[in-house]
């Protein structure tokens, strides 16, 4: 039994990678093409029914990918964009569930505005993993990223509150603001507290008991676990717990974590997310059968009309949000009309068009129980999943394909940015390397005079300094400075292959032994990542 589990388990990771390549090939976001050939592999005769374990995504799958979400976020560009992150995040979410609670309670017969209001939230949030993702190889502006990545790090926590809130209105039977609002506050609160206690804790904890690269890597991996089941433990938000926790350690890596530590865990976590993403993806589309199979009270036809007039004013109510939350403090404030410059009516757009529903959505519509407490079975869940199903749809695959040509008609660029990444680069290592050059000087000068590798150090710097002068002078022409980069670093990826097959030739004639070999091949690959950066696409 065990020996046809590890085969299957084999045979899908095999496929599902396949599959990834194929999408590359054809230049399609893989969460994209994912979902479209699970779709595909789900209407194949005889093909068994997968359906997704809600508990799975919230405690498997969830807390790694907010942790690596929040670990890699500017602390800077959430700060700076933290009025529209929290805007969109908080407001938009209630905003949504309101409007979609009341239109399908109009629209779909028998169906109650708590009801709605559990549709609303479950899909209310866009995905951060579909986000990142599909946005990942576009050309679009920083501001516009960082808003979309901070937003969905925290909406999951604001929808997945609606979500409980009206789930229990349902089986309840009533619901009161005052206690709602109460409550809401305190799991917010206490999730963001457990996550800064966990955060806390775990930093000393590495910081003052001595450990190497693989605990810490393994710490790595614990930590978001421990911090979402602490928070749900005690009622409180697992998710803003993840997340608070991953920023906040994040920002204090340098204090705990050594540079061998942040290469592996890096790695380390960047295969496991692939993976975790590729994996979520294609139960995505592979759930169409068992969400056409619960539908016993309505058509198909009538669960896609639904779903179509429901997903439109969820994209439509985000548009005209995204505009109010840009103009409407400008209309109100002259002050504001004076300071700042006018806002460019393609951001809002761009912002509202990129918000895709993904996996969390079709796990919350999955977690209805099928039955109330008094046996009952649970009103209108059915329908609740197909349109959930069928919005994660329209607005993955339908948005996420038409995201690139609407781009590219917009023609947006990020010229509004106060300094390019490669100036910021070279500003940076001169100053970093004026300061290596002055502690140089200061405190090792009459070493450097009697040890040959100190002073060859010393020559080493100075060249640097020298080459990041160039740098610099070569900036002033933009034109100029593209083709000498360019050219440089044509010239170094050759010289380090020259050295990597003269190293492969010598692996031949086995004179060196080959953890030697190897950590050699390793220094220049590290050399080569230097120029090509660390990419895992």
């Amino acid at each position: 039994m065990i020996h046809s589990y590890v085969i299957i388990s084999i045979a899908v990771l095999l496929s599902v990678m396949i599959l990834v390549m194929i999408g590359q090939k054809l230049k399609v976001a893989y969460p994209i093409f994912l979902v479209i050939a699970g779709l595909l592999i789900s209407l194949i005769p005889g093909m068994p029914h997968i359906e997704i374990e809600p508990d799975l995504v919230f405690l498997i799958f969830l807390p790694p990918i907010l942790f690596e979400a929040a670990w890699f976020t500017s602390w800077q560009d959430f700060h700076k964009w933290r009025k529209q992150i929290f805007s969109m995040a908080f407001g938009l979410v209630f905003l949504t569930s309101i409007v979609v609670a009341y239109l399908s309670s109009s629209i779909i017969p028998g169906l109650t505005v708590a009801m709605g209001f559990l549709l609303g939230g479950v899909n209310s949030p866009p995905d951060a993993v579909a986000a990142t993702s599909v946005l990942k190889h576009m050309k679009i502006p920083k501001k516009i990223t960082s808003i979309l990545e901070g937003e969905s790090l925290i909406n999951d926590a604001s929808s997945l509150i609606v979500f409980k809130f009206a789930l229990a209105a349902v089986i309840s039977g009533q619901f009161i603001w005052r206690d709602a609002v109460q409550d809401f506050f305190l799991m917010a609160v206490g999730g963001v507290a457990v996550g800064v206690a966990a955060g806390f804790l775990f930093g000393a904890l590495l910081r003052i008991i001595p450990s190497n690269s693989n605990i810490d890597t393994v710490m790595t991996l614990i930590v978001p676990y421990i911090m979402y089941v602490g928070a749900e433990h005690f009622h409180f938000s697992g998710v803003l717990a993840v997340v608070a926790g991953g920023l906040l350690m994040s920002y204090n890596s340098h204090c705990y974590l050594s540079h061998t530590s942040r290469i592996q865990s890096g790695n380390v976590w960047s295969v496991l997310i692939f993976l975790m993403n590729t994996i979520i993806f294609i139960l995505i589309g592979l759930e169409l059968p068992v969400v056409v199979a619960a539908m016993k009270d309505y058509t198909i036809s009538e669960g896609i009309f639904y779903s179509v007039v429901i997903g439109g004013a969820i994209i439509f109510t985000r548009i005209l949000y995204s505009y109010a939350v840009m103009y409407f403090p400008r209309l109100c404030s002259k002050e504001l009309r004076l300071k700042v410059p006018k806002p460019d009516w393609r951001e809002p757009f761009i912002i509202s068009f990129a918000a895709m529903r993904g996996v969390v959505s079709l796990a919350a519509a999955l977690s209805i129980p099928a039955f109330l407490p008094n046996g009952e079975a649970f009103p209108h869940r059915n329908i609740i999943l197909f349109v959930t199903f069928v919005i994660i749809l329209i607005t993955l695959v339908g948005q996420g394909l038409l995201l690139t040509p609407i781009l590219k008609w917009l023609k947006i660029d990020d010229a509004g940015s106060e300094l390019p990444e490669e100036k910021q680069e070279v500003i940076l290592m001169r100053k970093l390397k004026e300061t290596a050059l002055h502690k140089m000087e200061n405190d090792f000068s009459e070493l450097a005079e009697k040890n040959t590798l100190v002073r060859h150090q010393k020559h080493k710097l100075e060249t640097e300094m020298m080459l990041m002068a160039d740098k610099a002078q070569c900036m002033a022409s933009t034109g100029d400075y593209v083709n000498a980069v360019n050219e440089n670093k044509d010239v170094l990826r050759q010289i380090i292959q020259a050295q990597r097959n003269e190293l492969h030739r010598m692996k031949k004639e086995k004179i060196f032994d080959d953890h030697v070999m190897r950590t050699i091949e390793m220094q220049l690959d590290f050399d080569e990542a230097k120029i090509t950066g660390f990419s895992h696409s």
